[in-house]
């Protein structure tokens, strides 16, 4: 009975956290109609054989590893303001931001640092600021492959369908994008409160760090700032370059792989698996997951390689599952593992074996 009482909590601790990866699952696939997924059995069936299962082993590793960097990125900019967390950790945190933001976007930035400070006693704003670093290095990343992808791929802005129920092709989704920007006043309304606010806490900054709650709060975006800016304090700057080089080729090379899953698409080179990453990307940014949109857009760029519309929808839906299976596997994995690890502090500097 004593032996019960003391697993109990880590039973209950893990049944919760599958609870929580289960529902995840679901709201990542409950909008999947009768015809998406009579589209994904028959698409399947087109890697059912030795060829393309090695090929898509392949693409899961490639998948995998880039995860595994984007893991030892994070962990090197936590290490520049001195907070070193486990491998583990990093990479299991990585992995439920993902299936959380499968289910609901933005939320995984959320739950990563919550786990973080969970389990390696990491602040969660300074956590936040190195989330905020990573996404906009990102950003700029995917922008500047964006530009060589469309020069690559002439006229792929006007011809692209990227929305099928409105017809909508690239070029009009990135005018309404920018428009929609521009024409926003609440957005301009935000800046000028954010602007007004960090004038107000300058000239007031005397009064307010006599009272201990506005200290806290301004403890709490400092260290949001601190995160943001961690990359300054890498001795060298250049591994967090090489990670960053290393996960984009280790996605383009679970694009590539994939491609070779399937016989129609192993003649079409590297230019069309590196247009399909650039642009898929697109398709996490129009629905959430992808779902749909990845198909949709992966058929577009193929049909100008000389592939039909019905095999690049086939090999999108294929794709989608692909990069949708691994996010869900590792990310439920994550949830049960990180159930029995007990807490450890990251302020500590490990010891050099």
């Amino acid at each position: 009975m004593a032996k019960l009482k003391k697993i109990l909590p880590d039973i209950i601790k893990t049944i919760l956290f599958v609870g929580i990866g289960v529902l995840f699952i679901w709201l990542s696939i409950k909008d999947l109609s009768r015809d998406d997924i009579h589209m994904i059995f028959s698409s399947m069936a087109l890697v059912n054989n030795p060829q393309g299962w090695f090929f898509i082993s392949l693409s899961i590793v490639a998948i995998v590893s880039a995860d595994l960097i984007r893991a030892a990125r994070a962990q090197l900019l936590l290490r520049s303001i001195n907070y070193y967390p486990r491998f583990s950790m990093m990479f299991y945190s990585v992995m439920v931001c993902y299936i959380a933001n499968l289910a609901l976007p933005r939320l995984g930035e959320v739950l990563r640092c919550t786990f973080l400070q969970r389990y390696e006693n990491v602040p969660f704003q300074k956590s936040l600021g190195t989330v905020i670093l990573e996404r906009a290095v990102d950003v700029v990343c995917w922008l500047f492959l964006l530009i060589i992808a469309l020069l690559v791929n002439n006229g792929l802005l006007s011809n692209l369908i990227v929305d099928q129920s409105q017809q909508l092709t690239l070029e009009q989704w990135f005018a309404q994008k920018g428009m929609s920007y521009v024409g926003n006043f609440l957005i301009y309304i935000i800046i000028a409160v954010v602007v007004l606010l960090i004038v107000l806490v300058r000239v007031t900054r005397n009064w307010w760090k006599k009272h201990p709650a506005l200290v806290k709060v301004a403890d709490f975006f400092k260290g949001i700032w601190r995160g943001f800016v961690s990359i300054k304090d890498i001795p060298n700057p250049w591994h967090f370059v090489f990670w960053t080089i290393a996960m984009w080729v280790c996605y383009y090379m679970g694009v590539y792989l994939f491609f070779h899953a399937l016989p129609y698409l192993q003649h079409v080179g590297p230019g069309a698996a590196f247009s399909v990453l650039i642009f898929g990307t697109i398709a996490f940014m129009i629905s959430q997951g992808g779902l749909g949109s990845y198909p949709l857009i992966t058929a577009g760029i193929v049909m100008l390689y000389g592939i039909s519309y019905t095999q690049g929808l086939a090999a999108g839906w294929i794709g989608w599952i692909l990069q949708t299976a691994v996010s869900l596997i590792l990310g439920l994995f994550s949830l049960i593992v990180t159930s029995f690890y007990k807490k450890h502090d990251a302020t500590q500097i490990p010891e050099k074996k």
